[in-house]
């Protein structure tokens, strides 16, 4: 199946920024999303309404809608985990609440101090509060290709989870590699086994690259028709109750990816190169991207810049 568009979802920052020990300015988040705007985002994850005490880095989320540039083509999106944080994202006139849970019950203890099915049932009145706000749920599902306690979770339950979600009203449902663990055969199996429970339900893939294969799923979702994807700057991000995580598949090194191969994405690499760079700066060390540092394959030099060989 021949993927010729593809929508990519920023989520840098609410997964990259949470990630960090210093507090970055409002105002600087603010830009740094105006930016991503700018280059052609269709859909940016912007914050979360997670309580402060719980990600002091997020406690400006009300905030940074409130000044925000609007733009009609771009959706702005933000977790929300329980009904106290869909009331603020109301009022805060977010465009689309996200919803999440583990597949596996012992992280998700680890990661929301609740069973799966508690969450599912807390899900109901955010999905009651979205309802009669005309705001669309997406449902995300962490350890999604495997969990550092459980082991494999089956693609049977992530289909049943997808189904409930379906269920609820949920526009799609985002498979989340919070652990790294995605290979291309998981993948597939998962699609497969969503596919046929909920056929009509879109997926969107969510990667990391702990294990380094982060693109190379991306290559697999492409194969299998999936058009949906989540990344962020840099690299940035990794989940806190997930051992030896590391970031997610960068958002730079994906679109120039998909860009070769003649894929679509409405977004202006130069532009996201330059956002990357801006981000490093403002958290103060290295990210591990690599297209932000050795830009397009045809990038041309002068040959004064680069030394002769001296001798035989």
């Amino acid at each position: 199946m021949k993927v010729e568009q593809v929508k990519i979802t920023e989520v840098g920052p609410r997964d990259g920024f949470q990630s960090e020990s210093t507090i970055l300015k409002t105002e600087d988040k603010i830009d740094v999303i105006n930016n991503l705007t700018d280059a052609g985002f269709q859909r940016i994850e912007v914050s979360s309404f997670v309580s402060p005490k719980a990600i002091p880095q997020l406690a400006d989320a009300a905030m940074i809608l409130e000044n925000v540039k609007r733009n009609p083509k771009t959706t702005l999106a933000a977790l929300v985990p329980n009904a106290k944080g869909a009331l603020r994202a109301v009022d805060a006139k977010l465009d689309e609440i996200v919803v999440f849970l583990s597949a596996s019950e012992s992280h998700n203890k680890k990661n929301v101090n609740r069973s799966v099915q508690d969450s599912l049932t807390g899900f109901k009145e955010i999905a009651d509060i979205a309802g009669k706000n005309n705001i669309p749920v997406q449902g995300d599902i962490a350890t999604a290709f495997g969990c550092p306690f459980e082991g494999n979770v089956t693609a049977k339950k992530l289909a049943e989870i997808s189904n409930e979600y379906k269920l609820m009203g949920f526009k799609g449902v985002t498979l989340g590699d919070t652990t790294g663990m995605a290979t291309p055969p998981v993948v597939i199996d998962a699609i497969h086994a969503i596919r046929d429970k909920v056929p009509d339900l879109e997926i969107t893939l969510h990667f990391h690259n702990t294990r380094g294969v982060g693109l190379a799923n991306v290559m697999t979702g492409l194969n299998e028709g999936i058009t949906d994807y989540e990344s962020c700057f840099g690299g940035m991000g990794g989940c806190p109750f997930a051992p030896n995580a590391t970031g997610n598949i960068c958002s730079e090194d994906l679109i120039y990816l998909l860009h070769e191969m003649g894929i679509e994405t409405g977004i202006d690499l130069d532009q996201m190169i330059s956002i990357a760079k801006k981000v490093e700066k403002l958290v103060g060390h290295k990210l591990p991207g690599q297209v932000m540092r050795a830009g397009h394959r045809l990038l041309s030099y002068s040959m004064d810049e680069v030394p002769t060989a001296v001798g035989a």
